[in-house]
């Protein structure tokens, strides 16, 4: 089970990191920058970024679930067998 102190690093991690973006964002969006220049300057439109991803997703999502056949019923098992703590 995560710990109480675990799981507040992880939940205050991300909010620092959706804090941090936000202020980026203003920042770029005051200096008049878009996303869609910047995907400019990698050669990409917002429309192919989104493909990409979208590919990316396809590939990956039979995979993870491929994975997970076999780690899940591993992890249960190994749940199962550990002694009991305390």
């Amino acid at each position: 089970m995560i710990g109480r102190g675990a799981m507040f690093r992880l939940l205050s991690g991300i909010f620092k990191i959706v804090v941090v973006s936000l202020l980026t964002g203003v920042a770029l969006s005051a200096l008049d920058v878009s996303a869609g220049d910047i995907l400019e300057g990698f050669g990409l439109t917002p429309e192919a970024a989104l493909d990409l991803a979208r590919q990316g997703m396809e590939w990956a999502l039979p995979n993870v679930i491929l994975g997970s056949l076999i780690i899940l019923p591993l992890w249960f098992v190994v749940f199962l067998l550990r002694p009991p703590r305390g």
